[in-house]
């Protein structure tokens, strides 16, 4: 099992979620989450202070899919969140050992 981890454009949850679901991925974690990489944020004013914005607010993506699936789960990822443009997001894929499904003790994959 693999956890895929995407940090995306809030703008586009909605077409991911709908892109994911699509292929037949039911759970995932959505989390409100800020930060920059390349974009290094932006300079606003507010009533006349010029303040930096470095911390620019993303979503996080969080599911845990079979091994088979994960190359699928990415395709349909990239192509629902890409705009073309810096800011777009990432994608992290780490090993999952062991998934427990609290209400009655499924393990491995049949626990997602």
């Amino acid at each position: 099992m693999k956890k895929v981890e995407a940090i995306i454009q809030p703008f586009k949850l909605e077409e991911v979620k709908e892109a994911i679901k699509s292929i037949g991925v039911d759970g995932m974690t959505v989390t409100e989450v800020r930060g920059h990489g390349r974009q290094k944020g932006h300079k606003e004013v507010y009533r006349g202070h010029e303040y930096v914005v470095d911390l620019l607010p993303k979503v996080k993506i969080e599911m845990v899919v079979a091994d088979t699936r994960v190359e699928e789960v990415i395709k349909t990822l990239t192509g629902a969140a890409r705009t073309g443009k810096i800011g777009d997001g990432k994608i992290f894929i780490y090993d999952v050992a062991e998934a427990i499904r609290i209400r009655n003790d499924d393990r491995g994959e049949t626990a997602l």
